[in-house]
């Protein structure tokens, strides 16, 4: 099938198509999750196991998924159906749109937080806690306030859906090209604040020197599956960013910058916060809570505090914004490729379908806190079914079905069609065939068996 980006959308350059899809992976999973699970898993070795996982599993299914987009130049389901029509592969696709549409709900809930952070930052209501379990009571007061969360779970999808609404080149590449270069600048800024506090060096230690008896196999399987996660795999954005590009773009090389921009953008992350929480005497192993609760107090605690805070909160909404168009664009390109809907229709149904299936995940941890489905709140049970089973099994059936169904030889192909060479082929297919998909199953079972 001929790509037909040019009816849909399309990137306007290279470095355009490297700053979205890039965008689409630097989201909360890097600056939000990344570090607390380095903090909770001893630091140093648990990076040097998940940067090799990024080589091993992210690197070569991202590079399906981009292969993928622009052989069939249509969304997951669309990508599929061509490639295999009438099968159970076009599950896959389907899987991946609805894995989008699922994270997108409670994603828009928790990207409104980072808004009204850097709110909170700007009048600094944040900025004056002594300890961080005021810190932590500000926070729990906030997601509980039903009219607070729901304006700015509104606010958020506001954004998203009036960036997607303006198209791929005009709205989703013209955004990332502005946010993704604020957003480096930011967290240069923030390295810099943390690493010049007294004190600092404990925590670039703690988070560079690798202590190996902290490497466990529980550990390996958190590493893979964050850095599967972090770089947006199995959810359909990275088939529909690839399928806006033009055949004659470099697929490996794209592929390569933005595993790097991705794994670079977390690594920095981590040089900001371990720093700062090692300055300020306060532990890395706080978990899910270091943002909101943990970070607060450590910029309160440090000069010029409050200007760092709304930089951090600022780089944190980006980020949240950056990801959450890539999973609306990949519910919208379904809509419009399969569907026949305008981009107008598909936003403004879909973007308003999405909110109002996130407004339980916002009041899960206020007036719908007792509503609990298998012991879950609404909020966790529609993260653990699209993050812990939609995405795993997604890539893992996309590794199978280039590695073995469509084949690596048509990959092989269309990745080389206007490339001179594919120096490293020969790893791709081996690690696609048989590394990826075994260790994406491992991750998957983990889920079963936790301990």
């Amino acid at each position: 099938m001929t790509n037909g980006a040019n009816n849909r959308g399309f990137w306007g350059s290279r470095m355009g198509f490297i700053l979205a899809a890039s965008g689409s992976a630097v989201g909360l999973g890097n600056i939000w999750k990344f570090p607390y699970i380095v903090g909770q898993n001893g630091g140093g070795a648990f990076v040097l196991v998940y940067l090799a996982c990024i080589a091993l599993v992210g690197l070569p299914i991202m590079l399906s998924e981009f292969t993928l987009g622009r052989k069939t130049g249509l969304n997951p389901v669309g990508a599929f159906q061509t490639l295999r029509p009438n099968t159970p592969w076009v599950g896959i696709g389907f899987m991946g749109v609805f894995a989008g549409f699922l994270i997108l709900s409670f994603y828009g809930v928790v990207g409104g937080w980072t808004l009204a952070y850097v709110v909170n930052s700007i009048t600094q209501s944040v900025s004056h806690f002594s300890s961080s379990q005021e810190a932590g009571q500000f926070f729990g007061n906030f997601i509980t306030n039903t009219w607070e969360v729901l304006f700015y779970h509104t606010l958020f999808m506001g954004l998203c859906m009036a960036i997607v609404i303006r198209g791929v080149h005009g709205g989703i590449e013209k955004a990332c090209n502005i946010l993704m270069p604020a957003l480096v600048v930011m967290l240069l800024l923030l390295m810099v604040r943390s690493l010049t506090l007294p004190g600092a060096m404990e925590g670039v230690r703690f988070y560079l020197y690798p202590d190996f008896s902290k490497i466990t196999p529980q550990v390996v399987l958190l590493a893979m599956g964050q850095a599967f996660f972090s770089l947006s795999l199995g959810m359909g954005a990275m088939i529909t960013y690839g399928s806006y590009l033009s055949a004659r773009e470099n697929l490996t090389s794209a592929t390569l910058y933005v595993v790097l921009f991705d794994t670079l953008i977390a690594l920095l992350m981590g040089m900001v916060i371990f720093p700062a929480v090692f300055a300020v005497g306060l532990e890395p192993t706080e978990g899910p809570s270091l943002v909101f609760n943990v970070l607060p107090t450590v910029f309160s605690n440090m000069p010029f505090g409050a200007g760092v805070s709304v930089l951090f909160f600022a780089l944190l909404a980006i980020a949240a914004i950056t990801s959450g168009i890539s999973l609306l664009e990949a519910v919208v390109a379904y809509f419009i490729d399969q569907r026949g809907w305008t981009r107008k229709q598909a936003v403004l149904v879909m973007g308003s379908v999405i909110y109002l299936l996130g407004v339980p995940s916002g009041l899960s941890f206020g007036v719908l806190a007792d509503f609990k489905l298998m012991g879950m709140t609404f909020f966790d049970v529609v993260d653990n079914v699209a993050s812990n089973y939609l995405l795993p099994l997604g890539g893992m059936l996309t590794a199978i079905f280039v590695g073995w169904v469509w084949g690596t030889r048509e990959a092989h192909r269309e990745i080389e069609r206007y490339e001179t060479k594919f120096h490293w082929g020969a790893y791709w297919e081996f690690v696609l065939r048989y590394v990826a998909p075994v260790a994406v199953a491992l991750v998957f079972l983990a889920k079963f068996f936790p301990e």
